[in-house]
């Protein structure tokens, strides 16, 4: 199943160079940094606005919590299962001509999610979108780290951190203020304007992708038709389970056969040439602790943007922009932590930096479960502590990736990327998905309810005090990751520098 078709000359022999004039500036690899942060930053705008219009849209197309969260996991599926093959396409094709490419697809889908007239159809055209963001985010983290070089890597990724951040922090108000002001349709047709600019510059501004291997073209196609089915079969069995149950034929089908996909997906990457993600990375104690440290970390930040926009519109009554504006002090605390702590991790190590980080984010999911009591008095205490756990988030994400892209050789940075926005997508994923079921079974357990659409707001409000309980644990969890990973960094220089000498003797 693995083809290789005929070499080219030259991996990239269709990828323009940079404007010539640009190139030769002292400042080029900021700007090419610059760059991709506009896709940074037009991905966590749409994904925060999308989370903040589930409300709205639930009670606009009249549909269950666990239908309408499927305008944000159909995205994220897509996305999570696009990303390793689009990363091996770009090591193919180029990442300069797919990330383009990508910003040209993410218009056309945010332009239809905003004419959809059906919940069906938005998220038809949410699958369209989140094609077009695989392609930008696919290569996002490789063009970064190659064009920063060693030294500058945690800067570099702490500054598309703080991109990602102020998309975030945009995202909610934005949002809330569209949906007040003209419409819910708005919070997608945002995104055309940033896409348009982004095409213009990436085709001007980043260099052509170089340091491929030409001998190596094949592509995995059997392990992109088993990685889709295996994340789609988990998540359904993950987003329905309150309403199918437990021991629902339905469900327990949906999750064997899921499993049973994703063992036999990993056994395949062992013997494909090439796998479609590069398995052998995870030998690295240190890749493999910092991805599962970010799934988890991933996962609470977007079950905690799920949450809170019910708690703040249905426990508070808030209106969606003042909703929106409480919501964004998580990305705006992520945002201006995140390019200090990645500087930081430069110097000190990325170890004490992401255990703190997780923790502070336990500790404050904690002081979030007894705040929210639905008394406007309480808002100052809600308020401030969303901004601490943004705070731990930026403490823990940016040091987390830089250590995550460090454990990996140079010649597989794409591959260590894939992996890397594979995790981040994949933890988003399982984050909406876990915190929508959790919350339709706490909400159930209190009475005869749907769900969300119309509980009463003390029950709405004692079901996420659950979830976020829930979360505490799973920070501390990714903690406790953080701070065993530090015993193993020495392990991975070391690898590293093994690499390094097989390759400068000729070796792969």
């Amino acid at each position: 199943m693995n083809e290789s078709p005929a070499t080219p000359a030259s991996s990239t022999h269709w990828e323009p160079g940079a404007l010539p004039s640009l190139a030769r500036m002292e400042s080029y690899p900021w700007l090419v940094v610059g760059t991709v942060c506009i896709g940074a930053f037009m991905g966590q705008l749409d994904a925060s606005i999308a989370q903040l219009v589930l409300p709205t849209l639930q009670t606009t197309f009249r549909a269950s919590l666990a239908d309408v969260s499927w305008v944000s996991l159909a995205y994220l599926l897509v996305l999570a299962s696009t990303l390793p093959i689009f990363g091996r396409l770009a090591d193919i094709y180029g990442r300069k001509l797919l990330y383009t490419g990508g910003f040209l697809v993410f218009i056309l889908g945010s332009g239809l999610c905003g004419f959809a007239d059906s919940l069906g159809i938005l998220i038809a055209a949410r699958v369209l979108q989140a094609i077009g963001a695989g392609l930008l985010q696919a290569n996002s983290v490789a063009i970064i780290t190659a064009a920063a070089g060693p030294q500058r890597r945690g800067r570099a990724i702490g500054i598309q951190g703080a991109a990602q951040a102020i998309g975030l922090s945009l995202g909610p108000a934005l949002g809330g203020l569209l949906i007040q002001a003209i419409g819910w349709r708005w919070v997608f047709w945002i995104n055309v304007p940033a896409g348009i600019l982004g095409t213009i510059l990436g085709w001007f501004v980043l260099p052509r992708t170089e340091g491929m291997h030409l001998h190596d073209r094949g592509f995995d196609w059997l392990g992109a038709w088993l990685l889709t089915p295996a994340l789609a079969l988990v998540l359904i069995a993950l987003s329905e389970a309150p309403s199918w149950g437990l021991a629902s034929p339905l469900f327990i089908g949906c999750a064997i056969a899921g499993v049973a996909l994703i063992v036999i997906f990993v056994l395949h990457q062992r013997r494909a040439k090439p796998p479609l993600i590069d398995l052998t990375l995870f030998k690295s104690h240190a890749f493999s602790a910092g991805n599962l440290a970010g799934l988890i970390s991933y996962g609470l930040l977007f079950g905690v943007f799920l949450l809170v926009p019910f708690a703040l519109e249905g426990g508070y009554h808030d209106a969606p922009f003042a909703a929106g504006l409480r919501l964004a002090t998580i990305p705006i605390a992520l945002g201006i932590i995140a390019p200090f702590a990645g500087a930081l991790s430069d110097k000190l190590g990325p170890r004490w930096l992401t255990a703190i980080g997780m923790a502070i984010a336990a500790l404050s999911l904690v002081g979030l479960a007894f705040a929210l009591d639905g008394a406007p008095g309480s808002l100052v205490a809600v308020t401030a502590l969303l901004a601490i756990f943004g705070l731990g988030q930026g403490l823990f994400t940016s040091p987390n990736n830089s250590a995550i892209m460090g454990a990996a050789p140079m010649h597989r940075l794409g591959a260590a990327g894939g992996v890397l926005n594979v995790t981040r997508t994949l933890g988003t994923s399982l984050g909406v998905a876990v915190a929508s079921s959790l919350l339709s079974w706490a909400i159930a357990s209190y009475g005869h309810f749907r769900d969300t659409l119309d509980a009463p707001p003390a029950d709405l409000l004692a079901g996420i005090h659950n979830v976020l309980f829930v979360f505490a644990v799973l920070a501390l969890i990714a903690a406790g990751i953080s701070m065993l990973r530090g015993r193993e960094e020495a392990l991975d220089e070391a690898h590293r520098e093994e690499i390094a000498l097989i390759e400068r003797s000729g070796g792969v």
